[in-house]
């Protein structure tokens, strides 16, 4: 009892540690990213890059802020520079669930390189609001301009999946895997995919579970519903 003591101790210990260590580190690096903009307050990017980092820190509202005020600077002065702040803020609202607010953004890009990463967000945002018909157009778009993307190409099979589509879903997946084989969530949709398919699955489970554990956690009872369709299907012929 005294050593499951001691070895909880030391546990709760090393994560206090770990958490210690990640928050010296992200204030570090936010001091940073705030002098940048202090030693060049007219370069747009130091901006976005602040912003973005907020974004990571999950500090939406100030990020929000931020791109609003860049915003303000810069966009009657540089096209360039309003494009990539309204994609900047088109990944806060994104990235706080706000999806249409998303949408709005990216939609009102119009630079040609700038058009493959705004449909990629697009398809994503649409994903967000479930809405994977469209989610699907906006990927086939940006596939487009980046065939051989594998995050382009788990995207597509992704959204297929919602609609039920696994037999395109598998083809898209099967891209990403070849490009990104230790990609976890890639394994684990594609081996929803098998499953329907009644194709051998258990690979791909394997590979989920080593290389994205928490993804193959959290789809158990996605998984679950999977199998009893397959069983019902089964059941029918």
């Amino acid at each position: 009892m005294v050593k499951n003591d001691e070895n909880l101790k030391n546990s709760q210990l090393k994560i206090q540690k770990e958490h210690e260590e990640k928050q010296k580190k992200a204030d570090e690096t936010l001091h940073k990213l705030v002098n940048d903009i202090d030693e060049h307050p007219n370069d747009y990017r130091t901006y976005y890059d602040l912003g973005a980092f907020l974004v990571e820190l999950h500090n939406f509202t100030q990020a929000e802020e931020l791109i609003m005020k860049a915003l303000g600077l810069f966009a009657d002065k540089n096209k360039k520079a309003k494009e990539v702040l309204t994609y900047g803020l088109g990944n806060v609202y994104y990235a706080a669930g706000e999806f249409d607010k998303s949408i709005e953004q990216f939609n009102s890009l119009s630079s040609s390189d700038m058009k493959a990463d705004a449909y990629i967000m697009l398809a994503q945002s649409y994903m967000g609001k479930k809405d994977y018909k469209k989610a699907v157009v906006f990927a086939l778009t940006a596939q487009g301009f980046r065939k051989q993307d594998p995050d382009v190409n788990y995207l597509l099979g992704s959204s297929l999946i919602a609609l039920g589509n696994f037999s395109e879903a598998a083809q898209f997946l099967d891209n990403t895997l070849h490009a990104q084989p230790k990609n976890g969530k890639a394994n684990f949709d594609r081996g929803i995919v098998a499953m329907v398919l009644e194709e051998d699955f258990d690979y791909y489970f394997e590979n989920a579970k080593k290389y994205d554990k928490k993804y193959f956690d959290n789809g158990q009872k996605r998984l679950a519903d999977i199998e009893k369709f397959v069983q019902a299907k089964q059941g029918k012929k």
